[in-house]
């Protein structure tokens, strides 16, 4: 007999019913967790209107994305088409909260507890980076801990996301291959830093948008429905696929109608971007969208913090 303390629903795990794990993996959660992220991305985009920010900070390539397609199929206005990703991000999660059928009802008390997880949750990919992008001999610098936002290279760490700014050219985009200029004085410095946190947390939330909660559930039915796949096959396939897919848009992407190189291929980079594909796809069958976006984030801000602290010359 059915357990009447579960929840049925799409996730792998069904936790018990009313427990943190349950309550925080609803879309609900999602929308008023990430909603100071969104908030805060969009503000900061904006205000930062300095040097430091024509030259390093770039809306990230999922938002651009998003809003290229609501400005061209959905025929929203370009100022419209500027402020409409957010909005789809909470009306997805709407939609998704209406199907899940689950309560409504939203603790603050949680709040803190989920922002404590997805640092905890962060820490592997922090671990792993610093790992995989060791120099083969030792040299003061550990190589390059991966920080950039399919968009930024920081000499020294490398990242899980991806931006773009200033004019597209076929040759050279500046959508993840953008080198941070030096840091002249503490003030540019800052404002550096707080561009590149800014980036950070646009990636956590629109990367994660199209490559997990969008691509992964366009793959499932693909594989599953069209091709009739068996469900497991197809949540491998799926898995596998978004991954590396999000791994090579921080190399090649496309945007504007222009196919541009955003950094050098490397395989190292390659690589990691696409296991820590594997793993937030995981976390999001799991955890649910809230937690692996802002787990996302909270890697790519520690990231560039530790960027700045240690390896920025």
């Amino acid at each position: 007999m059915k357990d009447k303390n579960k929840y049925s629903s799409s996730q792998l795990l069904n936790f018990t019913q009313d427990s943190y794990f349950e309550r925080t993996s609803r879309p609900i959660y999602a929308i008023v967790f990430l909603l100071p992220f969104i908030v805060f991305y969009e503000l900061g985009t904006i205000l930062i209107n300095t040097d430091v920010l024509n030259q390093t900070q770039v809306r990230v390539v999922a938002f651009v994305w998003l809003q290229s397609f609501l400005d061209e199929y959905v025929g929203l206005g370009s100022r419209l088409a500027w402020i409409a990703p957010p909005l789809v991000v909470v009306v997805i999660l709407t939609a998704l909260q209406l199907a899940s059928r689950k309560r409504w009802d939203f603790g603050l008390g949680d709040i803190l507890p989920m922002v404590v997880e997805c640092i905890l949750l962060a820490v592997p990919l922090i671990v792993l980076s610093l790992f995989l992008n060791s120099p083969a001999e030792p040299q003061g610098d550990i190589g390059r801990f991966d920080n950039s936002v399919a968009r930024i290279q920081i000499e020294s760490v490398p990242s899980c996301s991806s931006a773009t700014g200033g004019s597209l050219s076929p040759a050279a985009t500046e959508t993840g291959s953008a080198e941070a200029p030096p840091l002249r004085n503490s003030t540019m410095g800052n404002k550096s830093l707080l561009a590149d946190i800014v980036t950070g947390i646009g990636a956590g939330i629109y990367e994660e948008l199209v490559f997990r909660l969008i691509l992964i559930c366009v793959l499932m039915l693909l594989f599953q429905d069209v091709l009739g796949l068996s469900r497991k096959s197809s949540i491998i396939l799926s898995v596998l696929v978004s991954a590396a897919l999000f791994s090579a848009h921080h190399h090649i992407v496309f945007v504007n109608g222009q196919l541009g190189q955003s950094a050098a291929f490397n395989w190292t980079e390659f690589g990691f971007r696409t296991i820590a594909g594997i793993y937030l796809a995981v976390l999001f069958a799991i955890r649910g969208f809230g937690i692996t976006a802002g787990t996302h984030a909270f890697y790519d801000i520690i990231a560039t913090v530790i960027n700045a602290v240690f390896f920025q010359q």
